[in-house]
């Protein structure tokens, strides 16, 4: 049933704003006036979560954060013996965030109206993404809404978990890497040059680094705006030929090669594979529909052309832990745990399993880089401004050997 925001006087004048479900805005206007209340205005809410293109610059009612957050206080209340549609209406009413409130008041009115909560959340798609709603399809049909939830959102946490552990890592070296662009591009395009120009009318030949130094200066503020646009034209021209299918799988397969970011890469998808294929198969999905629903959430388009092709192994009827060793791209370790876990007829635990080593993996080679990468940008920044310095001082102390 859809939902309505309405804005309406009361008997006292004052205005009254809220959320109404009714079939048609006819039949809105009417339960307002048998309220005691005069309509004035009446609006369809969460219209840009029905399917239609969003905005660009658009963001979405929930965050990955905020949706974990949903999700574990819906899983407790559903849990707790509470039904769907008066969980949702706990929910609707406890959100301070207006496009939160709205979207959970259309997932209610579809509830009501009939419709599994799957299919409602189908009407968001770009909220709820296939694999959650999937584990919500099953837990329906087992009738274990609540643990599956549960499930779903230890699933988001542990995923955002990582991904920030990831960013923390490599925030520092970023920093420190802007810092020094910022800082040897004032010194090469301000100070060199006011310092040289003392110098230069010496009428003495200047060491060989104060030349070059020079040169790299005049360089840059000649020609560092149109190498600045060249940088920003390629950068564009990447982001547009990623956009197809072909360039975007031979780009992720030449990044898996690359040393460091390439297993980190991989892991990271893998372990990113193996969690959300070992929920879905405990939940209760179909080993085939849960396959492709793990593909898809694959950021790495080579990785997951490798796991469809896996998926088509699978339904030709090969085993789950032989399709993925086929493809050398995934770690061993993963099909490893997939062997496992079908000769003990516990594929969703020994995936979970494989999920988690793979992800303290992953954080373990992240923080080992961060690690490395902090004293060699911190050197190499060093060695930069120690060049600049020297260019600086070599022709003073030329100057000095000369008076003498």
């Amino acid at each position: 049933m859809p939902a309505y925001k309405y804005e309406a006087l009361t008997d006292s004048g004052k205005t009254s704003t809220g959320l109404i479900e009714a079939e048609t805005p006819k039949a809105a206007r009417s339960q307002l006036r048998a309220q005691g209340l005069v309509p004035l205005q009446l609006n369809l809410v969460v219209a840009e979560t029905t399917g239609e293109k969003p905005s660009l610059f658009q963001a979405k009612a929930f965050s990955s954060a905020s949706l974990a957050v949903w999700t574990r206080q819906l899983a407790g209340l559903v849990g707790s013996g509470l039904p769907l549609e008066r969980a949702l209406t706990a929910l609707a009413e406890e959100s301070e965030v207006p496009r939160q409130r709205d979207l959970v008041a259309h997932l209610r009115g579809e509830v009501n109206s009939g419709s599994t909560f799957a299919r409602a959340l189908a009407t968001a798609p770009r909220e709820f993404d296939d694999v959650y709603r999937a584990v919500v399809a099953a837990g329906e049909a087992s009738g274990a809404l609540g643990r599956v939830l549960e499930r779903l959102a230890d699933d988001l946490e542990e995923r955002q978990a990582l991904k920030g552990k990831l960013i923390g890592a490599m925030l520092y070296p970023a920093i420190v890497s802007l810092i020094a662009i910022v800082i040897v591009t004032f010194l090469v395009t301000y100070v060199v040059p006011q310092v040289a120009t003392v110098f230069t009318n010496s009428k003495k030949a200047l060491p060989f680094l104060t030349v070059m130094m020079l040169g790299l200066s005049a360089f840059v503020r000649q020609w560092g705006w149109l190498v600045l646009l060249g940088l920003v034209a390629g950068a564009v021209g990447l982001t547009l030929a990623l956009k197809q299918a072909a360039f975007r799988e031979r780009f992720d397969a030449a990044v898996l090669r690359v040393p460091l970011v390439g297993r980190l890469a991989r892991g990271y998808n893998a372990a990113r594979f193996a969690g959300t294929l070992a929920m879905l198969a405990g939940a209760g999905v179909p080993i085939l529909k849960a396959l492709q629903a793990a593909a898809e959430t694959l950021s790495n388009h080579a990785l997951r052309a490798d796991a469809m092709e896996a998926l088509v192994q699978v339904r030709e009827g090969a085993p789950l832990a032989s399709a993925l060793a086929a493809h050398k791209r995934f770690p061993g370790l993963l099909a490893m745990f997939a062997r496992l876990g079908e000769q003990t007829g516990q594929l969703p635990v020994m995936l979970d399993r494989a999920a988690r080593q793979l992800s303290n993996e992953v954080q373990r080679r992240a923080f080992a880089m961060a690690t490395l990468l902090e004293p060699l940008l911190i050197v190499a920044m060093g060695g930069v401004v120690m060049m600049i310095v020297l260019s600086v001082l070599l022709p003073i102390i030329q100057m000095n050997s000369f008076a003498r």
